[in-house]
């Protein structure tokens, strides 16, 4: 007999309840405010994915950024404060060089779920870079994409004349050679300084999502933003697990934190990348801030040095890292991106799907009980 909705909801909510009682609850670190994707999608989801994919043995407590900040997640992993940890690659290139390459190739992604979906199975199938994780005390649960970044300014930009001389807040190294191509300079400060920076009148504007505009109150400062082919960001370790707190764990475990990573993941893609741009654009557009086209010549401009910095990227991991075969692994990962995107106009952009798709054709195919050691 099939229960009542109600009756069914109340009666798994005591079973997990009655199995949390005993159950461990992780440490997990977004490092990030409660407006940004990354929490309330990422971490919130996974809090409430992991009590249903462990039958109620693991559960979740949110630290939030005033407790670990991005900039701290190195540390919050590798001395316990945390079990769980959104950690960026990018601010560590030399412990991390793979990750560091798949996010030099940042100006080439278009394709949100496409390009989370790649770096996810290029990390995962990557013997080199499941070394560096190891090495680094952490254990690798996936990655996310922003959607195509766009700049955000307090002045307008329509070519590549009116870069001249702005300081733009830079993300990482792909966005500096992007800024510096055009005139701009590029300044290095944490995604959470943003607003301060700008307000102080340290910079001129960011090269971001546009959801920063919500994340980081800068829908207060900005005035105007272009779009440009920027690409996306898209160098996360969305769930990095400290090796301590992933040695404690069965395989059953393991597999049940990985399938509530798995659909986190997904949703935070599409919330970052497909759903919240939409609410920060109105958002803007309510606050009067002028949305602008670049002009045909910057555009064209923009995707050729994209594609030209394809090559940079792997000449600067051969010279920093001794990759010899970094140009090798730049044309792996723009084909896993290329399997991706094809996956994707298949499945659409529903996360559930998504999730679906990308556990089928990468985490199935993972032994838990030696993945990570």
């Amino acid at each position: 007999m099939k229960l009542p909705t109600r009756l069914a909801t109340m009666l798994m909510a005591g079973t997990l309840a009655a199995g949390a009682a005993g159950a461990r609850d992780l440490r997990i670190a977004p490092g990030v405010p409660p407006a940004h994707p990354a929490h309330s999608h990422l971490y919130e989801g996974l809090v409430e994915y992991l009590p249903e994919e462990s039958e109620g043995a693991l559960t979740a407590s949110i630290l939030g950024p005033e407790v670990v900040s991005l900039g701290q997640m190195k540390d919050a992993l590798q001395t316990g404060l945390a079990d769980v940890g959104n950690l960026l690659p990018l601010y560590f290139p030399a412990e991390l060089p793979n990750m560091a390459l798949a996010g030099e190739l940042s100006l080439s992604a278009v394709n949100p779920h496409a390009v989370a979906a790649a770096i996810t199975e290029y990390t995962v199938t990557c013997d080199s870079c499941q070394t560096e994780m190891n090495d680094f005390d952490v254990v690798y649960l996936g990655s996310g994409s922003s959607d195509p970044y766009v700049l955000m300014t307090n002045t307008p930009v329509e070519s590549a004349d009116d870069l001249e001389g702005l300081r733009l807040r830079s993300g990482g190294a792909p966005f500096s050679r992007w800024a510096e191509n055009f005139g701009a300079v590029p300044v290095s400060i944490g995604v959470g300084d943003t607003f301060e920076a700008m307000s102080q009148g340290t910079i001129d504007g960011t090269m971001a999502s546009v959801g920063d505009l919500l994340s980081f109150r800068l829908v207060d400062l900005v005035t105007h933003v272009t779009e440009v082919p920027l690409g996306a960001y898209f160098s996360t370790s969305n769930f990095t697990v400290a090796t301590s707190t992933w040695g404690e764990l069965s395989a059953d475990e393991r597999a049940a934190l990985v399938r509530a990573a798995n659909r986190a993941n997904a949703d935070f893609t599409y919330r970052w990348g497909y759903d919240f741009p939409q609410a920060a654009r109105a958002a803007a557009e309510e606050a009067g801030i002028e949305f602008l086209q670049a002009d045909e010549d910057f555009v064209e401009a923009s995707r050729d040095f994209a594609a030209a910095d394809r090559d940079t990227a792997a000449e600067l991991s051969a010279e920093r890292f001794g990759m010899d075969d970094a140009s090798e692994r730049v044309a792996e990962f723009m084909d896993l991106v290329e399997k991706w995107r094809g996956i994707n106009e298949e499945v659409g952009d529903d996360p559930e799907a998504m999730a679906q798709a990308m556990w089928d054709e990468i985490w199935s195919q993972v032994d838990f009980a030696s993945y990570g050691e």
